[in-house]
């Protein structure tokens, strides 16, 4: 990602077990974080609220703002209670 160094900002923002400690406040990094979180949703595929908040809790304990966070950004999208992932890197 451009003005973004990839594996210091992982290692600045998430511990080493995967979970976020902190969401940082710089839109650039913000997005790059999100953007790394989106990767845990499989695009194509939908997802209940609960299934959602089942994945987030993994990352961090306010899973309900993440969630917030994700829609808000675009990497989510909600429609009538079913999420799905709308935006982020894909491998292929």
């Amino acid at each position: 990602m451009t003005g973004v160094d990839d594996a210091e900002t992982l290692r600045r923002f998430f511990a080493p077990d995967g979970r976020l400690h902190t969401m940082p406040t710089r839109h650039l990094k913000r997005r790059f974080v999100l953007d790394h979180i989106a990767q845990r949703f499989e695009p194509g595929r939908t997802y209940s609220e609960r299934e959602v908040d089942a994945v987030l809790k993994q990352v961090h304990d306010d899973h309900a703002a993440l969630r917030r966070y994700l829609v808000d950004d675009g990497f989510l999208t909600r429609e009538n209670g079913v999420y799905w992932r709308s935006g982020g890197t894909v491998e292929v």
